[in-house]
């Protein structure tokens, strides 16, 4: 006879009997408790994945090789190259000089990019703000090649003058920059126009790839964002489980196909190992694939707009209240001093020292914001803190008086 096991107990699996069902209705059920005062990390909750689950979730999906070859076995590697498709399209990114696939997020699809460019320039020093994402000096690490750290202004937005000076020392060798297009903290966007220019100035052979995780898919669809001839950008990497909203972890990467260097083909497989990971989830394919087919371009920019606003009224209750709280007018993430402990217990927010956020990601409600606002007003308020002012002023919002 099974009983009910805690879930500790139950990452033993050479204890028996396990309560299958239990304990998996206990993952359910924790998750779900909480799910309202999650509201620090990005991940839309406000599509509705179901009709994927239901008929793809119990087959084995593997688009393996090269989601563009057609050798080998299919899969949805068919749905996975619409995906492609329309993320580089929605990026204006020229039809003849593109190539990626679906990754299994953020992450693997700078690891990918970097790669790739690393490959071409084998020498080339990587510039990486301190802001950036902490993947990117875990694949420094990883290539083993040699990280130069730039300093970012306090909203997060890189600091150019301090980029220029460290190229100008290194300019005898390529450079790979990674720009940040909503930084993990403040959602800041790095500025790829001035970045090219300084690399143009110092005459520097380069590579430019954006991680986009967050703000890619919102930032394009404003026509902020592109990849076209003229933006000088090598690659971008973005996720789908934060503002697509996919309930796996998964992503994008694409490549200009001209800055790539031939790979072989594998019998085995019978296409190139074009990837990081060879294997590819081909469900997360099939997931980003109806999120996009079900909304499509206008539907996915009602969802910024509204998650904007949203954020905007989240900075204008804080205020109110006398916290003082910021964002930059593309953000879904607002910004504020951390709370005092009771109210970190109770809400999952994320932070770094004396600064946490909220992101006010699709899906998270008027009724949610005004919670942890009355929450945070029954708290001691901390003292006045200016928001934080950069260079870039015109991307930073003013928080009111």
């Amino acid at each position: 006879m099974t009983h009910t096991l805690s879930l500790a107990d139950a990452a033993d699996l050479n204890r028996t009997p396990i309560d299958i069902t239990g304990v998996l209705d206990r993952l359910v059920h924790e998750a779900d408790a909480t799910a309202t005062t999650s509201i620090g990390f990005p991940g839309a909750v406000d599509l509705d994945h179901s009709d994927v689950i239901t008929r793809l979730g119990i087959r084995l999906w593997n688009n393996i090789g090269d989601p563009a070859d057609p050798g080998g076995v299919a899969h949805t590697r068919v749905l996975e190259r619409a995906v492609v498709t329309w993320v580089a399209d929605t990026l204006s990114m020229p039809a003849h000089d593109r190539w990626g696939y679906v990754t299994t997020g953020g992450t693997e699809g700078n690891l990918s990019a970097l790669h790739a460019a690393y490959r071409r320039h084998p020498s080339a020093r990587v510039y990486y703000s301190t802001a950036a994402h902490y993947s990117i000096p875990k694949i420094v690490r990883m290539l083993g090649v040699q990280g130069v750290i730039v300093n970012a202004l306090p909203d997060g937005e890189m600091d150019y003058g301090h980029l220029a000076m460290q190229v100008r020392r290194r300019r005898r060798w390529p450079a790979i920059v990674v720009a940040t297009a909503g930084t993990t903290m403040t959602e800041a966007v790095d500025d790829t126009t001035r970045i090219r220019a300084i690399l143009d100035e110092h005459g520097v052979e380069a590579h430019v790839h954006v991680d986009a995780a967050l703000s890619g898919i919102p930032l394009a669809l404003d026509g902020r964002l592109r990849l076209d001839d003229s933006a000088g950008i090598g690659s971008i990497a973005i996720s789908g489980h934060k503002f697509l909203g996919v309930p796996t972890p998964c992503g994008v990467v694409l490549i200009r196909d001209s800055l790539r260097k031939p790979v072989d083909h594998v019998p085995y497989i019978n296409t190139g190992d074009t990837t990081v990971t060879g294997s590819r989830c081909g469900l997360a394919a099939a997931l980003l694939w109806h999120a996009i087919a079900t909304h499509g371009r206008e539907g996915h920019r009602w969802r910024a707009t509204q998650a904007r606003r949203l954020a905007a009224y989240a900075t204008d209750q804080l205020t109110a209240i006398g916290w003082p709280a910021w964002r930059h007018p593309h953000a879904f993430t607002v910004v504020m001093p951390t709370p005092p402990k009771q109210v970190c217990k109770k809400w999952l927010l994320a932070s770094d020292g004396d600064t946490s956020h909220i992101i006010c990601a699709p899906g998270i409600s008027t009724g949610q914001i005004d919670a942890f606002v009355a929450d945070l007003a029954a708290a001691a308020p901390p003292p006045k803190i200016p928001r934080p002012r950069s260079a870039s002023e015109p991307h930073v919002s003013t928080c009111p008086a």
